[in-house]
């Protein structure tokens, strides 16, 4: 019997020569990674002198840092934080990214997509490595045990096949696809499994589109999720890969859990409705709904096939007055792209705001909403308080479908203007 791409990554973590699903491990991550933040990363580094007598990480080459969360600093307290992860990724010798760009993009891009590695996180949106056949899991609750001993204690979970098959429309983006998945599966089918994706419509997706739809994963159930690695994929990660490991892919004869089959040609653009990640409808039953602020951006977004359809949308045509329409492209690499490309100058000229990447629009540490508000966002979550008041409303949707609901200070159909 055959294994899956994530059996076969956890058995050679292990040291095993195959794993099952349901069998309990010890796993040597080959890349521990976080991003500085109260109460995680400051913690983790006190504990682990106070508890435990660490000084200094062994096998510093396997950890990095990202500070993408409180940038700029507002506050004394924010930049004092931001001292002290600076100071331990000195002591300890760790790679640190600041003010490179949201930390799961720029982790793809400096290297850690290592397609067959094995990564672990705090945040499961670090699972959008997986579009590159890399395993990378959000373990929030013991990711400390990452940082002073070499192996986790993991159990491998079962893994749910998708497959899809057909090809997207005009105004209809990944996103739609991930959004869809939710609607027709439901928000706990992949519930402690990990979600494979595969069929002949992945190869004619955007890449990174892929990395929208596997970073959102977690709002299936899943601990993760993974494409097992094509041509075009290994073309962007091995040049970059910070270790050097054969590329692996399921079996035929592999064991699932389940395998789903959808198919694109159909899909519409989507709207999820506040206030859970779950309700996810048609937007067209939306068109018309009034709303005040755009968010383009996340690490779920923001990249440079999101910052082109936006573009496009918004080319010639200025967006609403009183409409706040925030782009913030996903790191510094796409931002120099969108410039060269010319798509920032669109943006800006129709009157978008862009900024420099980081993670607080996303979570209303900027651009915050007051009661009764409601924004188009391309952002990780529309649950209460998420970009402000807990008064306020979050309609999640397209990149497109944003820049549309811009121009109109309305949910509009994206279709209307491409």
């Amino acid at each position: 019997m055959g294994m899956t791409i994530t059996e076969k990554i956890l058995a050679r973590a292990s040291g095993r020569a195959r794993v099952a699903a349901g069998e309990d491990l010890m796993a040597k991550p080959d890349f521990v990674l976080a991003y500085d933040f109260p109460g995680y990363t400051d913690v983790i580094f006190r504990q682990m002198k106070e508890e435990f007598g660490i000084a200094r990480v062994p096998d510093p080459e396997r950890f990095g840092l990202f500070i993408d969360h409180m940038v700029p600093a507002a506050t004394p307290a924010e930049e004092e934080l931001h001292i002290g992860t600076r100071k331990w990724a000195a002591e300890n010798g760790v790679r640190l990214f600041e003010r490179r760009g949201i930390g799961h993009q720029v982790a793809a891009e400096v290297g850690y997509a290592v397609p067959g590695a094995f990564v672990v996180h705090f945040d499961g949106h670090i699972s959008q490595l997986g579009t590159f056949g890399t395993l990378a899991m959000g373990i929030r609750r013991n990711l400390l045990e990452a940082f002073v001993r070499e192996r986790i204690a993991i159990r491998v979970p079962a893994t749910v096949r998708l497959d899809v098959t057909g090809r997207l429309r005009k105004g209809v983006m990944e996103r739609d696809l991930f959004h869809h998945i939710v609607r027709v599966l439901g928000p706990a089918a992949c519930k402690f499994q990990v979600l494979e994706f595969g069929g002949p419509a992945l190869e004619a997706l955007e890449i990174d589109g892929i990395q929208t739809i596997t970073g959102l994963a977690m709002f299936t159930g899943a601990v993760t999720a993974i494409a097992n690695p094509s041509p075009r994929t290994l073309d962007y990660a091995l040049p970059r890969a910070l270790k050097q490991l054969d590329p692996v892919a399921s079996d035929a004869d592999a064991t699932y859990a389940a395998r789903h089959t959808l198919d694109l040609d159909d899909l519409e653009p989507v709207v999820v409705i506040p206030p859970s990640p779950a309700n996810t409808r048609p937007l067209r039953d939306y068109v018309g709904t009034e709303v005040q602020a755009g968010y383009l951006g996340s690490c779920a977004s923001g990249r440079l096939s999101d910052l082109r359809a936006a573009a496009r949308v918004l080319k010639g045509r200025q967006v609403a007055p009183g409409f706040a329409l925030h782009v913030i492209p996903t790191s510094q690499a796409i931002m120099a792209a969108a410039a060269a490309e010319g798509l920032i100058g669109t943006l800006v000229e129709a009157g978008a705001f862009v900024s420099s990447p980081s993670c607080d629009y996303c979570y209303g540490r900027i651009a915050t909403m007051t009661a009764g508000q409601r924004a188009v966002s391309t952002g990780t979550l529309n649950v209460k308080g998420r970009m402000g008041s807990p008064d306020s409303e979050i309609f999640l949707c397209n990149a497109a479908a944003v820049a549309a609901a811009a121009i109109e200070g309305r949910i509009a159909d994206p279709r209307d203007y491409l």
